[in-house]
């Protein structure tokens, strides 16, 4: 039999790091560096860190035509954010919403597990890097979706430890630095601190769990299929030309 191909355009793929500076980076470096009334102050700030996920949001939702978690928490997280820092509230309440994101992120891709768009799906084997549809018709003809589904639901069950893990790391993060007043120059110094210090301590470690949930199903794949990574992946156009 002749093979049929796909001739649906290949989804344009993503910069993960574009992503999350809009959406993470420059909205945390702003509030904890622009928030005291010499700068921007509280509400300035506010508004102009979320102008980052806002704006990346509509631009992926007009370019790939879907909507990106990550800006959706992001906007959640600055909100949440200057909200406080305008409310002047206690350090307590800034630990809450550091544990708080992440902890969403773990309810969320368990309570999505049984439907029909696991965010585990989203977050890891998606249509932006991986030709799912290729890789879907591999594990039928081989007859091994089953094996594949145990899988995701194992990669699915790590992915939201690793978010559980983040939330606690966030909340002993905060607690420990955020020790002055709300609204005082320290504190706003205190919260840049924390989110600086939140890269090495808390998003490296859990980029690499994501890195390693991404090795086990690229491995798992091939385990079921044969298929290798340049397999999955999307070609560009004419990188079949010789």
């Amino acid at each position: 039999m002749t093979e049929v191909a796909d001739s649906r355009p290949a989804p344009k793929q993503e910069n993960l790091l574009l992503n999350l500076a809009c959406n993470i980076a420059l909205p945390a470096m702003i509030l904890s560096r622009l928030s005291s009334e010499e700068r921007l102050g509280p509400a300035g700030a506010l508004v102009v860190g979320l102008a980052f996920p806002v704006g990346y949001g509509i631009y992926d939702l007009v370019v790939r035509r879907k909507w990106n978690i990550f800006s959706i928490v992001g906007v959640i997280s600055v909100t949440l954010t200057g909200g406080l820092g305008l409310m002047k509230a206690d350090g307590i309440w800034f630990a809450l919403k550091e544990a708080a994101v992440p902890a969403m992120f773990a309810v969320a891709v368990l309570v999505t597990l049984p439907t029909r768009k696991p965010l585990v799906r989203a977050l890891l084997f998606n249509e932006s890097v991986i030709d799912v549809p290729k890789a879907e018709a591999a594990l039928e003809a081989h007859g091994t979706r089953t094996q594949f589904n145990a899988l995701l639901r194992s990669s699915t069950w790590i992915l939201a430890g690793s978010f559980v893990l983040s939330a606690v790391l966030n909340f002993v993060l905060a607690r420990l630095i955020l020790k002055s007043p709300a609204g005082t120059p320290e504190f706003t110094a205190e919260l840049g601190r924390m989110t600086w210090l939140s890269w090495p301590v808390i998003v490296l470690p859990s980029m690499a769990i994501m890195v390693f949930i991404l090795w086990r199903l690229f491995s798992g794949i091939h385990r079921l299929t044969g298929m290798g990574m340049e397999d999955l992946m999307h070609k560009k156009p004419g990188s079949d030309r010789k």
